[in-house]
């Protein structure tokens, strides 16, 4: 089942923020992105009857297997992508940018033969 564009950006981020503090919760998520506690609150309900994300009693957020799934798929992704920009002599914070939005819209094909020509070029 294909998610939405922004799922995929509040995943990757709840990920990062993992990876970062050890422990995520909604706050973490609105200041990070700069989004409204509304819109988080939303969104985090959203991913949760999906069955992407559990939030605990404390209101700590926990990427759920297929959630967790989506989100190394993005963030590897990104990173791919704004390395193999970079090389090119893409300015990095533009690289970033970009690569954020490519993230999403690249096929699987396409972004398995990136991954297979840039490790053969390091």
């Amino acid at each position: 089942m294909k998610i939405q564009e922004s799922a995929e950006n509040y995943l990757e981020t709840i990920l990062i923020l993992h990876n970062r503090l050890g422990q995520v919760r909604s706050i973490d998520i609105v200041n990070e992105l700069s989004f409204s506690k509304p819109s988080v609150s939303i969104a985090m309900k959203n991913l949760r009857n999906n069955g992407y994300i559990q939030m605990d009693k404390d209101g700590y957020i926990t990427l759920l297997d297929k959630g967790a799934r989506i989100a190394e798929k993005i963030y590897e992704r990104h990173i791919l992508l704004t390395e193999w920009l970079t090389a090119l002599g893409v300015d990095p914070e533009i690289a970033a940018k970009d690569a954020c939005r490519m993230e999403h819209v690249i096929s699987s094909e396409s972004f398995d033969k990136l991954k297979e020509h840039v490790k053969k070029h390091k």
